[in-house]
């Protein structure tokens, strides 16, 4: 009896302990299951909410403490100035054609410091003399602002290409983005771009007014027939971001235009009034593509064309100058946060409507950040900074161009000290 009795005792014991480790182990299982819980769950860390790592935001943290040091510094005539790319004439207005770089073009940049400058044929005369002058235009730039100008230059490559078909530079010459369009090979414009990107580079130019992301419906536009890559809107889209890829890898920013899309206009902007007669769903299924793929690949830069769209604003407004058309489409609709161009604010389709105050004020309240070729850039200059002083233009809103502007150009300057 005894002897039942200690081994009922002993099997009670043994199923304790068994039963009291089974316990502990599954303590120790939720406590791994929450741990583990815990690491799947998002981290609360910037990395997981913005895709980026630590690197990236210490980058990104660098760059915006840079940007809010020399946006305490700046004056607001130094702020306004930096919205415009000007021809070098319109800052030099005594010096004829500009081909060089001197005392004259250092005080000039020293009084008002633009943005940029865009350079035409005329300025472009062989391979060493646009390299010393845009090496020079440069170190006056650093000296006055501590930050590089936009030295920009039209080269699509085929029709337009103010270097490759002057005949003065040894350069390769690019077919017609028309041609190369129809073969639909994006290895082929990626090519093309880096192509004219390392030229470019190798000139010293950081900006090229290139791709064209016009889709061609209207066969009959004459404007952007030869310099569109086709009509489909796919194919555009794709050709146009690899030929922008190629600038880019060759430290050479890409501008997209002429947004919303030049391709169904009949006339001719550069004459005078233009319009897309296209509702916005037409819009976004057609023109807009090769656009939105660049606001979603984080493009640097777009250029706002002149073109009216009555049945998206209901009046003739020129993309340009509509508020309705960049903040409401581009920004809003569209996400596009990079730098807007106008294109040149010297085209009849502005100074027909516009005066040079009036359309530069007018393009920075519809939400473009730089101001290019006011016909008159003296006449332009003042009015933004009157429109600055009434607060018309407030300083919030010249602020954040700005802001924008800077970024960029503190990143070509940490770009090219790494290199």
């Amino acid at each position: 009896m005894k002897h039942k009795l200690a081994v009922i005792l002993i099997l009670i014991l043994v199923v304790s302990i068994t039963a009291a480790c089974r316990v502990k182990a599954g303590d120790d299982t939720d406590t791994r299951k929450e741990e583990k819980s815990s690491q799947d769950k998002p981290d609360v860390k910037p990395r997981n909410s913005t895709g980026k790592g630590e690197e990236d935001i210490s980058r990104e943290d660098s760059l915006e403490e840079s940007v809010g040091e020399y946006m305490e510094r700046m004056t607001v005539e130094e702020k306004a100035a930096q919205l415009f790319i000007i021809l070098p004439e319109a800052l030099m207005k005594d010096a004829g054609t500009v081909t060089a770089a001197g005392e004259t073009t250092r005080k000039a940049v020293g009084q008002i410091p633009v943005g940029g400058f865009i350079y035409l044929d005329d300025n472009l005369k062989s391979r060493d003399q646009v390299k010393t002058m845009l090496e020079k235009v440069q170190t006056y730039s650093m000296e006055r602002t501590g930050l590089p100008m936009l030295l920009c230059v039209d080269e699509e490559g085929g029709a337009i290409a103010r270097i490759a078909n002057s005949g003065r530079f040894d350069v390769p010459q690019m077919e017609d983005m028309s041609v190369i369009g129809a073969r639909g090979d994006t290895d082929e414009a990626g090519k093309a771009g880096r192509t004219i990107g390392t030229y470019l580079s190798d000139l010293g130019f950081n900006v090229d007014f290139a791709p064209v992301a016009d889709v061609l419906t209207n066969q009959e536009n004459q404007v952007v027939r030869r310099r569109a890559f086709g009509s489909e809107p796919g194919l555009v889209a794709a050709m146009a971001a690899a030929v922008a890829g190629g600038l880019q890898e060759q430290g050479v920013c890409a501008v997209y235009k002429h947004f919303p899309g030049h391709g169904s206009t009949a006339a001719d902007t550069h004459e005078g009034y233009a319009y897309v007669d296209k509702d916005i769903e037409e819009l976004k299924s057609q023109d807009l593509v090769p656009f939105q793929e660049a606001a979603d690949s984080g493009a640097e830069m777009i250029m706002v064309g002149h073109i009216s769209l009555p049945k998206v604003t209901g009046d003739d407004t020129p993309a340009s100058m509509s508020r309705e058309i960049i903040t409401g489409l581009l920004r809003t609709q569209m996400e596009y946060d990079g730098i807007v161009v106008t294109d040149a604010l010297n085209m009849g389709a502005v100074t027909k409507q516009y005066t040079s105050s009036q359309a530069a004020v007018q393009t920075i309240l519809a939400g473009s950040d730089l101001v290019l070729m006011p016909d008159n850039f003296e006449e332009a200059y003042q009015g933004v900074l009157d429109a600055v002083e009434k607060g018309t233009i407030s300083k919030e809103r010249l602020d954040e161009s700005v802001r924008r502007i800077l970024r960029m150009k503190i990143s070509m300057t940490k770009e090219k000290e790494m290199k």
